[in-house]
């Protein structure tokens, strides 16, 4: 029998309530289960939820760890090698109370790697947009995805979606960054990643990808969470769809609906987005799931719980998360044909998607030494992805002089002063789960491993008023006089999402009211996106106190575009670290120190001052010489990147065939080492019958150059994204490589510099 015949088959046999059952997710799953004295019992609660439907179509994050949950290495918390018995013992509960012997879809938060006790945590989505480099980036899935498939794992919730408009949002650092294409193209390394190609990998190595959040949710008024997005047609498909056509398009099996509305219709009750967008003009045959309680948000819109229920149902979606409105549809279908029938429309495509991972077959028996085996060798690549994507994610901002690298040689002792000089959290972003003692360095903590033979003194200052009342550490006389005795000083500022076991949470996990010490994260919204603090003043006064010889260096941690203007004015290099997870600091001080190359770019627009904002670099009008009072508000653009090593385009071809461009591009190494970094091919489309965006990102490639290498390079781009209507022939694009500008029409002829 064929999957489609199984789930026809079993859709006939099964009543209306155990459909509706598989339609909820309902449980927050670390409450699923309770250790006893013999290993681990389902809990009363969660017996009642599958009892009552006779099974369960998903669990919602069994294995969460953090302080939302509360869960933690000391107070229950599921630890790797308790998974595979955990989820065995959830499965067999379900499949037993379920007459088909239906199990239960295992869904896993997967944000930057498995917010799980022990889950191999990656640097966040803002730090990979930066890296600007899909294969490390899906490597990077690979990784964690084996690890969840290992775990027991169905389901992985991955941000993908969001693109970043307005840095005040406080979830910037589950994006991408600013640009559609770039979205794009890591969207679907993450689904080949995660899924294998064509979806190959699932139900062995790799699982499913919900893809998140449908759609525009970074588009929100003003930067706030969830609300309202203002925008036409044009700018919803040029912008927030390209990553959900390109999750499509590499067979993502989930997407979920955002909590925003776009021109007021609530994302997860548009059926113009969920039905007629994605499966009638797209061909989607996976799942729709809702973000947590999203659907009950709706009975403000509908007036009661089954009503939003319904609107949700019929406008698409076929998995609730946490609500209750979808509880009342059993109940709904009674007296409504259209509820019943979507309803089996909805359970079929929740009965496929488990077919994919064997959850309507009787379930197997693991080896569970061998299960051990596998998780452990998956968390050790995991931990080496993580590594080489902190390394590429570092973007070196400002250089003057060529102050960068410091020689290690000539350095007797240096001082690393700031508010996260020493701190670990602040690199590991929102959504981490407890850190194991001692897995992690401090920035501080791995220039002081890398130089044994140096001084290495620690200050957390967090404002001027410390660097003048306080003693460095181990160090006599004042602060100012660390700095004097300094042959470097770095300091270290930012912001951080981390979240403390006392913070407050809103029903969906988001910080709410007191946040502790997060600056950033969801729920963490701010109208000023100023270093938070002092951390500008600090810096000012750092400089002062610092010898002129003496180079002050930079390093902002941070997950939003913060304004940098005055560190930049006061440090002599900066580099920006977007969250780059448990291995940063190694990073950072590798960088530092010259053994590695500074090969990030910026995936988003850094203003020059706060009030400037929204801005971004593909918006269709320039930004400059505007405001009267801020006449440059662009401090460094999107793309903007250092190297130490030095190539550069010597030449710019170009072939226009029928359907796609080619770049031609040479590029000449001056560097006596091997260098390697990103080549990207900018446009300024012009033609067709809007106004053109004042840059655009057409096309971009890693590259490996040896010493004195002269290398040619083929970037292919569809003549849809290089022209703005490629049927016209006044149609032109101003192409810009690294510098090298040339116009190209759409006719098939080569145009040169």
């Amino acid at each position: 029998m064929t999957s489609h015949e199984t789930v026809d088959a079993l859709l006939s046999s099964m009543t209306m309530r155990q459909k509706v059952g598989q339609l909820n997710q309902r449980l927050l799953g670390w409450d699923a289960l309770r250790r006893t004295p013999g290993g681990f019992a389902v809990t009363d609660e969660a017996l009642a939820e599958i009892e009552h439907w006779q099974g369960m179509g998903g669990l919602y994050a069994p294995m969460r760890a953090d302080a939302w949950s509360g869960r933690s290495w000391t107070n229950g918390g599921i630890r790797p090698e308790e998974r595979a018995e955990a989820m065995a013992t959830l499965q067999a509960a379900v499949t037993g109370a379920n007459p088909h012997g239906i199990g239960v879809l295992i869904c896993e938060e997967a944000p930057h790697g498995h917010q799980a006790l022990g889950g191999t945590t990656m640097p966040v989505n803002l730090a990979a947009g930066a890296a600007w480099d899909p294969a490390a980036f899906e490597e990077a899935s690979r990784t964690v995805a084996a690890e969840l498939a290992a775990s027991g794992v169905h389901l992985a919730l991955v941000s993908a979606l969001d693109v970043l408009r307005d840095g005040r949002w406080g979830r910037s650092e589950e994006t991408f960054g600013e640009d559609p294409m770039l979205a794009s193209e890591l969207t679907r390394a993450i689904v080949v990643g995660m899924q294998g190609a064509g979806g190959a990998a699932l139900g062995g190595e790799g699982v499913g990808v919900v893809l998140k959040h449908l759609a525009a949710q970074g588009e929100a008024i003003g930067g706030r969470n969830g609300q309202s997005a203002h925008l036409g047609p044009h700018d919803l498909a040029e912008i927030h769809l390209p990553p959900v056509l390109t999750g499509i398009g590499a067979g993502a099996v989930a997407f979920m609906a955002a909590y925003n509305d776009i021109d007021g219709v609530p994302c997860c009750a548009n059926p113009d987005l969920l039905t007629r967008l994605l499966r009638d003009q797209h061909g989607f045959e996976g799942v729709v799931m809702a973000d947590m309680f999203a659907v009950d948000r709706l009975a403000d819109m509908t007036g009661d719980l089954p009503s939003a229920g319904r609107a949700a149902l019929l406008a698409g979606l076929d998995i609730s998360l946490c609500d209750e409105a979808f509880t009342t549809l059993d109940a709904l279908a009674e007296s409504d044909a259209q509820v019943a029938a979507q309803i089996d429309v909805a359970t079929r495509r929740v009965l496929a998607l488990k077919a994919r991972f064997g959850l309507l077959d009787p379930p197997q028996e693991t080896d569970r030494h061998a299960e051990g085996i596998r998780l452990e060798a998956a968390r050790e690549n995991a931990r080496i992805a993580s590594r080489d994507l902190a390394a590429k994610s570092l973007v070196l901002l400002a250089d003057d002089d060529l102050t960068l690298p410091l020689d290690p040689q000539t350095l007797r002792r240096i001082a690393v002063v700031g508010p996260y000089a020493n701190d670990v959290p602040c690199m590991l972003g929102d959504y981490v789960a407890p850190q194991p003692e001692g897995s992690a360095l401090s920035i501080a903590e791995a220039l002081r491993t890398a130089l044994p033979q140096t001084t290495v003194e620690v200050a957390e200052w967090a404002g001027p008023d410390d660097l003048l009342a306080k003693d460095a550490p181990g160090q006599p006389g004042s602060g100012q006089a660390a700095l004097a005795d300094s042959d470097a000083v770095i300091v270290v500022v930012g912001g951080t999402s981390h979240r403390s076991y006392d913070d407050e949470f809103a029903e969906n996990g988001a910080i709410a009211g007191r946040a502790g010490s997060a600056t950033g994260g969801e729920g963490v919204d701010r109208a000023d996106i100023s270093l938070p603090g002092e951390q500008d003043a600090l810096v000012r006064a750092v400089r002062e106190a610092t010898p002129g010889p003496v180079p002050v260096i930079a390093v902002v941690v941070a997950g939003r575009p913060h304004v940098l203007t005055d560190v930049v004015s006061h440090s002599e290099a900066t580099i920006w670290a977007g969250y780059p997870g448990p291995f940063g600091g190694e990073a950072i001080a590798e960088l530092v120190l010259g053994a590695a190359e500074p090969t990030g770019r910026l995936p988003m627009t850094l203003p020059s001052h706060p009030a400037a904002l929204p801005l971004r670099y593909n918006d269709r009008q320039s930004p400059t010489g505007v405001y009267q009072d801020v006449p440059e508000p662009v401090l460094f653009p999107f793309g903007h990147g250092l190297r130490y090593r030095h190539w550069d385009v010597s030449a710019v071809d170009t072939v226009v065939d029928a359907d796609q461009v080619r770049i031609l591009v040479t590029l000449v190494s001056h560097s006596d080492a091997p260098t390697h970094g990103t080549v990207a091919a900018f446009g300024h489309r012009r033609g067709g019958t809007r106004a053109p965006r004042s840059r655009e990102l057409l096309a971009f490639a890693r590259v490996h150059l040896r010493p004195g290498e002269q290398q040619r390079l083929e970037l292919l781009c569809p003549a849809g994204r290089f022209f703005a209507d490629p049927a016209d022939p006044a149609s032109r694009t101003d192409l810009d490589v690294e510098g090298r500008l040339c116009v190209v029409a759409p006719s098939p002829t080569s145009s040169g510099e």
